[in-house]
Protein backbone atom coordinates (compact mmCIF):
# COMPACT_ATOMS: atom_id res chain seq x y z
CA UNK A 1 0.00 0.00 0.00
CA UNK A 2 2.62 2.27 0.53
CA UNK A 3 4.54 1.49 -1.86
CA UNK A 4 1.10 2.13 -4.31
CA UNK A 5 1.22 5.66 -2.41
CA UNK A 6 4.58 6.30 -2.99
CA UNK A 7 4.49 5.45 -6.84
CA UNK A 8 1.37 7.63 -7.32
CA UNK A 9 3.06 10.60 -6.01
CA UNK A 10 5.27 10.58 -9.03
CA UNK A 11 2.21 11.35 -11.08
CA UNK A 12 0.82 14.50 -9.45
CA UNK A 13 1.63 17.54 -10.94
CA UNK A 14 0.86 21.48 -10.06
CA UNK A 15 -1.07 23.81 -12.04
CA UNK A 16 1.51 25.06 -13.78
CA UNK A 17 2.83 21.70 -14.89
CA UNK A 18 -0.82 20.97 -16.29
CA UNK A 19 -1.17 24.09 -18.25
CA UNK A 20 2.27 23.31 -19.45
CA UNK A 21 1.35 19.86 -20.76
CA UNK A 22 -1.92 21.32 -22.38
CA UNK A 23 -0.12 24.04 -24.34
CA UNK A 24 2.35 21.59 -25.87
CA UNK A 25 -0.64 19.19 -26.68
CA UNK A 26 -1.91 22.30 -28.41
CA UNK A 27 1.28 22.80 -30.47
CA UNK A 28 1.20 19.02 -31.64
CA UNK A 29 -2.30 19.30 -32.97
CA UNK A 30 -1.76 22.41 -35.02
CA UNK A 31 1.37 21.09 -36.30
CA UNK A 32 -0.64 18.04 -37.51
CA UNK A 33 -3.37 20.43 -38.77
CA UNK A 34 -0.54 22.21 -40.52
CA UNK A 35 0.78 18.94 -42.47
CA UNK A 36 -2.89 17.73 -43.22
CA UNK A 37 -4.34 21.14 -44.78
CA UNK A 38 -1.29 22.67 -47.02
CA UNK A 39 0.20 21.64 -49.75
CA UNK A 40 4.28 21.42 -49.10
CA UNK A 41 5.07 20.01 -52.46
CA UNK A 42 7.93 22.25 -54.45
CA UNK A 43 5.92 24.09 -57.15
CA UNK A 44 6.28 23.36 -61.03
CA UNK A 45 8.64 25.52 -62.76
CA UNK A 46 7.30 27.81 -65.49
CA UNK A 47 8.77 29.68 -68.20
CA UNK A 48 7.74 32.68 -70.09
CA UNK A 49 7.35 33.29 -73.54
CA UNK A 50 10.39 34.62 -73.81
CA UNK A 51 12.10 32.26 -71.64
CA UNK A 52 10.76 29.77 -73.80
CA UNK A 53 12.44 31.47 -77.09
CA UNK A 54 15.52 31.46 -75.04
CA UNK A 55 16.01 27.99 -74.33
CA UNK A 56 14.92 26.45 -77.88
CA UNK A 57 17.51 29.33 -78.88
CA UNK A 58 20.46 28.05 -76.57
CA UNK A 59 19.39 24.60 -77.48
CA UNK A 60 19.93 25.46 -81.26
CA UNK A 61 23.15 26.77 -80.64
CA UNK A 62 24.03 23.56 -78.69
CA UNK A 63 22.96 21.09 -81.60
CA UNK A 64 25.81 23.62 -83.95
CA UNK A 65 28.91 23.36 -81.85
CA UNK A 66 28.12 19.93 -81.40
CA UNK A 67 27.73 19.73 -85.62
CA UNK A 68 30.80 22.29 -85.41
CA UNK A 69 32.57 19.86 -83.71
CA UNK A 70 32.53 16.75 -85.42
CA UNK A 71 32.73 18.50 -89.01
CA UNK A 72 35.87 16.94 -91.01
CA UNK A 73 37.81 19.72 -91.86
CA UNK A 74 38.33 19.98 -95.59
CA UNK A 75 41.73 20.34 -96.80
CA UNK A 76 42.86 22.40 -99.49
CA UNK A 77 45.77 22.04 -101.50
CA UNK A 78 48.19 24.53 -102.80
CA UNK A 79 51.30 25.45 -104.93
CA UNK A 80 54.57 25.37 -103.12
CA UNK A 81 55.72 27.82 -105.37
CA UNK A 82 54.24 30.32 -103.39
CA UNK A 83 54.21 29.17 -99.27
CA UNK A 84 54.73 32.61 -97.66
CA UNK A 85 56.94 32.75 -94.18
CA UNK A 86 53.86 31.91 -92.25
CA UNK A 87 52.68 29.29 -94.47
CA UNK A 88 55.89 27.37 -93.95
CA UNK A 89 55.85 27.72 -90.30
CA UNK A 90 52.59 26.40 -90.23
CA UNK A 91 53.54 23.31 -92.30
CA UNK A 92 56.79 22.95 -89.78
CA UNK A 93 59.61 24.50 -91.98
CA UNK A 94 62.50 25.88 -90.28
CA UNK A 95 63.43 29.23 -91.49
CA UNK A 96 66.67 28.63 -92.90
CA UNK A 97 64.32 25.56 -95.38
CA UNK A 98 62.05 28.26 -95.85
CA UNK A 99 64.59 30.77 -96.53
CA UNK A 100 66.52 28.22 -99.36
CA UNK A 101 62.86 28.12 -101.17
CA UNK A 102 62.55 31.91 -101.33
CA UNK A 103 66.34 32.25 -102.93
CA UNK A 104 65.41 30.01 -105.26
CA UNK A 105 61.95 31.77 -106.49
CA UNK A 106 63.65 34.97 -106.38
CA UNK A 107 65.76 33.31 -109.48
CA UNK A 108 62.90 33.30 -111.41
CA UNK A 109 62.80 29.54 -110.85
CA UNK A 110 60.18 27.27 -110.23
CA UNK A 111 60.05 23.62 -108.08
CA UNK A 112 57.96 20.77 -110.26
CA UNK A 113 57.80 17.85 -108.07
CA UNK A 114 57.78 16.93 -104.71
CA UNK A 115 61.10 15.82 -105.08
CA UNK A 116 62.53 19.45 -106.52
CA UNK A 117 61.01 20.55 -104.20
CA UNK A 118 63.25 18.18 -101.31
CA UNK A 119 65.96 19.24 -102.75
CA UNK A 120 65.93 22.93 -102.61
CA UNK A 121 64.76 23.34 -98.98
CA UNK A 122 66.68 20.58 -97.87
CA UNK A 123 63.43 19.45 -95.82
CA UNK A 124 63.35 15.99 -94.48
CA UNK A 125 62.04 12.92 -95.93
CA UNK A 126 59.36 12.45 -93.10
CA UNK A 127 58.34 15.90 -93.49
CA UNK A 128 57.36 15.65 -97.10
CA UNK A 129 55.78 12.66 -96.49
CA UNK A 130 53.33 14.71 -94.54
CA UNK A 131 52.69 17.73 -96.69
CA UNK A 132 53.69 16.30 -100.51
CA UNK A 133 50.06 15.28 -100.84
CA UNK A 134 49.10 18.85 -100.40
CA UNK A 135 51.03 20.24 -103.11
CA UNK A 136 48.68 20.99 -106.51
CA UNK A 137 51.47 21.45 -109.75
CA UNK A 138 50.10 23.15 -112.45
CA UNK A 139 48.99 20.56 -115.02
CA UNK A 140 51.95 21.69 -118.10
CA UNK A 141 54.92 20.29 -114.83
CA UNK A 142 53.47 16.76 -116.12
CA UNK A 143 55.06 17.66 -119.76
CA UNK A 144 57.17 20.62 -119.62
CA UNK A 145 57.32 20.45 -123.48
CA UNK A 146 53.43 20.87 -124.03
CA UNK A 147 50.37 18.97 -122.57
CA UNK A 148 46.68 18.49 -124.67
CA UNK A 149 43.47 19.16 -123.35
CA UNK A 150 40.64 18.26 -125.43
CA UNK A 151 42.81 18.02 -128.90
CA UNK A 152 44.06 21.16 -128.44
CA UNK A 153 47.87 21.57 -127.87
CA UNK A 154 48.99 24.37 -125.26
CA UNK A 155 53.16 25.31 -125.44
CA UNK A 156 54.75 26.54 -122.33
CA UNK A 157 56.01 29.93 -122.96
CA UNK A 158 59.00 31.41 -121.79
CA UNK A 159 59.25 34.82 -120.26
CA UNK A 160 62.17 37.11 -120.37
CA UNK A 161 63.60 38.24 -116.68
CA UNK A 162 62.23 41.31 -115.54
CA UNK A 163 65.09 43.90 -115.09
CA UNK A 164 65.04 45.41 -112.22
CA UNK A 165 65.18 49.87 -113.04
CA UNK A 166 68.04 51.40 -112.23
CA UNK A 167 67.84 53.26 -108.96
CA UNK A 168 68.61 57.03 -108.18
CA UNK A 169 70.53 58.64 -105.94
CA UNK A 170 67.66 60.17 -103.18
CA UNK A 171 70.17 63.15 -103.07
CA UNK A 172 70.41 64.13 -106.43
CA UNK A 173 66.55 63.52 -107.05
CA UNK A 174 65.09 66.95 -108.31
CA UNK A 175 61.53 67.84 -107.74
CA UNK A 176 60.39 66.31 -111.27
CA UNK A 177 62.28 63.02 -110.60
CA UNK A 178 59.93 62.86 -106.90
CA UNK A 179 56.88 63.52 -108.19
CA UNK A 180 56.83 60.71 -110.65
CA UNK A 181 56.54 58.34 -107.41
CA UNK A 182 52.67 57.77 -106.73
CA UNK A 183 51.49 59.44 -103.85
CA UNK A 184 54.19 62.14 -104.05
CA UNK A 185 52.58 65.38 -104.58
CA UNK A 186 54.22 68.95 -104.89
CA UNK A 187 53.92 69.46 -101.43
CA UNK A 188 55.76 66.13 -100.58
CA UNK A 189 58.35 66.54 -102.88
CA UNK A 190 59.04 69.85 -101.80
CA UNK A 191 59.23 69.08 -97.82
CA UNK A 192 61.67 65.93 -98.87
CA UNK A 193 63.81 68.57 -100.94
CA UNK A 194 63.41 71.02 -97.54
CA UNK A 195 64.51 68.17 -95.02
CA UNK A 196 67.61 67.61 -97.40
CA UNK A 197 68.55 71.07 -97.37
CA UNK A 198 68.58 71.37 -93.53
CA UNK A 199 70.10 68.26 -93.08
CA UNK A 200 72.60 69.21 -95.35
CA UNK A 201 72.13 65.71 -97.43
CA UNK A 202 70.67 62.41 -96.39
CA UNK A 203 72.85 59.16 -95.03
CA UNK A 204 70.01 56.38 -95.60
CA UNK A 205 66.84 55.80 -96.48
CA UNK A 206 65.58 55.19 -93.36
CA UNK A 207 65.22 58.97 -92.72
CA UNK A 208 62.20 58.73 -95.32
CA UNK A 209 60.51 58.02 -92.18
CA UNK A 210 61.01 61.34 -90.42
CA UNK A 211 59.17 63.60 -93.37
CA UNK A 212 55.64 64.13 -92.47
CA UNK A 213 53.11 62.59 -94.18
CA UNK A 214 54.75 59.99 -95.95
CA UNK A 215 52.52 56.74 -96.19
CA UNK A 216 54.39 53.13 -95.69
CA UNK A 217 53.06 52.59 -99.35
CA UNK A 218 55.12 55.39 -100.95
CA UNK A 219 58.00 54.55 -98.81
CA UNK A 220 57.69 51.39 -100.41
CA UNK A 221 58.09 53.36 -104.03
CA UNK A 222 60.74 55.39 -103.05
CA UNK A 223 62.46 52.72 -101.51
CA UNK A 224 62.25 50.59 -104.95
CA UNK A 225 63.01 53.88 -106.78
CA UNK A 226 65.88 55.39 -104.94
CA UNK A 227 68.90 54.78 -102.68
CA UNK A 228 71.65 56.39 -101.33
CA UNK A 229 74.19 55.82 -103.82
CA UNK A 230 76.68 58.79 -102.38
CA UNK A 231 76.86 60.40 -98.67
CA UNK A 232 77.01 63.76 -98.82
CA UNK A 233 79.74 65.88 -97.88
CA UNK A 234 78.34 67.95 -95.70
CA UNK A 235 79.83 70.13 -92.46
CA UNK A 236 79.57 68.18 -89.76
CA UNK A 237 78.66 68.97 -86.21
CA UNK A 238 81.75 69.28 -83.62
CA UNK A 239 79.41 68.13 -80.64
CA UNK A 240 82.05 69.03 -77.91
CA UNK A 241 82.55 72.14 -79.18
CA UNK A 242 78.97 73.38 -80.81
CA UNK A 243 76.81 75.75 -78.54
CA UNK A 244 73.19 75.59 -77.54
CA UNK A 245 71.91 76.95 -80.30
CA UNK A 246 74.02 75.07 -83.17
CA UNK A 247 72.63 71.80 -81.19
CA UNK A 248 69.35 73.21 -81.46
CA UNK A 249 69.18 73.52 -84.69
CA UNK A 250 70.09 69.73 -85.41
CA UNK A 251 66.66 68.38 -86.66
CA UNK A 252 67.36 65.18 -84.33
CA UNK A 253 68.14 67.31 -81.26
CA UNK A 254 65.96 70.07 -80.33
CA UNK A 255 66.43 72.79 -77.56
CA UNK A 256 65.45 69.94 -74.71
CA UNK A 257 67.98 67.35 -75.91
CA UNK A 258 70.65 69.81 -76.71
CA UNK A 259 70.40 71.17 -73.32
CA UNK A 260 71.05 68.14 -71.73
CA UNK A 261 73.76 67.59 -74.12
CA UNK A 262 75.58 70.79 -73.19
CA UNK A 263 74.90 69.73 -68.81
CA UNK A 264 75.67 66.11 -69.44
CA UNK A 265 79.12 67.67 -71.74
CA UNK A 266 79.99 70.49 -68.74
CA UNK A 267 79.95 67.72 -66.05
CA UNK A 268 81.41 64.67 -67.71
CA UNK A 269 83.93 66.36 -70.45
CA UNK A 270 84.14 65.70 -73.54
CA UNK A 271 82.36 62.92 -75.90
CA UNK A 272 84.26 60.26 -77.12
CA UNK A 273 81.61 58.23 -79.51
CA UNK A 274 78.35 58.15 -80.11
CA UNK A 275 77.79 55.63 -77.41
CA UNK A 276 78.51 58.33 -74.87
CA UNK A 277 76.14 60.82 -76.47
CA UNK A 278 73.22 57.83 -75.93
CA UNK A 279 73.48 57.88 -72.59
CA UNK A 280 71.44 60.87 -72.06
CA UNK A 281 68.01 60.51 -71.20
CA UNK A 282 65.63 61.11 -74.05
CA UNK A 283 68.16 60.27 -76.77
CA UNK A 284 66.80 58.70 -79.78
CA UNK A 285 69.11 55.40 -79.55
CA UNK A 286 67.00 53.93 -82.52
CA UNK A 287 68.63 56.82 -84.71
CA UNK A 288 72.10 56.67 -82.84
CA UNK A 289 73.87 55.22 -86.31
CA UNK A 290 72.11 57.89 -88.81
CA UNK A 291 72.67 61.25 -86.12
CA UNK A 292 76.66 59.54 -85.54
CA UNK A 293 76.94 60.52 -89.47
CA UNK A 294 76.18 64.06 -88.68
CA UNK A 295 78.51 64.62 -85.57
CA UNK A 296 82.56 64.86 -85.12
CA UNK A 297 83.61 64.14 -82.11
Amino acid sequence: MNNLKALASHFKFTNQQRKGIFFLLGIIAILQMVYFFFNFSKPEKTFSKDEQQWLSLQSEIDSLKVAKYNEVQKVYTFNPNFISDYKGYKLGMSVLEIDRLLAFRKENKYVNSAKEFQEVTKISDSLLNVISPLFKFPDWTQNKKSFKTDHVEYVRKEYPKKEKAALLDINEASQEDLMKIFGIGEALSIRILKQKEILGGFVSMEQMKDVWGLSPEVLFELNTHFKVLNVPNFKKIAVNDASLKELAQFPYFRYALAKQIITYRSMNGNFKNIEDLAKIKDFPVEKAKIISLYLEF
